[in-house]
């Protein structure tokens, strides 16, 4: 099982956690419009695949601050682009900098 981990490269596992993640906010925001066991079971499983996929992520790099920065910088952008375009949500300016801000802890952690 642990052959598993080695199949793809670090970077793929934290594409698919933040995918994942992304899944489990699209589902939160379903449910939370219109709240079903089967939304609830679909919220669990893409928040549970989040967290197994992270763990290969972290296991090669071993360094959390620059792994978790980079992983909430793609949970932010996909929070955003899941909270723009599919439920049609605005940002202000001052939200859309925070987010170019958020970008930039990626950058200066990896220094």
């Amino acid at each position: 099982m642990i052959e598993l981990l080695v199949v793809f490269p670090p970077f793929v596992w934290l594409i698919l956690s933040a995918f994942f993640y992304a899944g489990g906010e699209d589902f939160s925001k379903l449910w939370a419009m219109n709240p079903t066991v089967g939304i609830s079971v679909q919220v669990v499983l893409c928040y549970s695949f989040a967290a197994l996929t992270w763990l290969p992520a972290l296991q090669d790099k071993n360094e959390i601050t620059i792994m978790g920065a980079s992983w909430l910088l793609l949970a932010t952008f996909a929070g955003v682009i899941i909270g723009f375009f599919v439920f049609n949500e605005s940002l202000t300016f001052v939200h859309w900098l925070g987010v170019g801000l958020a970008c930039t802890a990626p950058v200066l952690l990896s220094f």
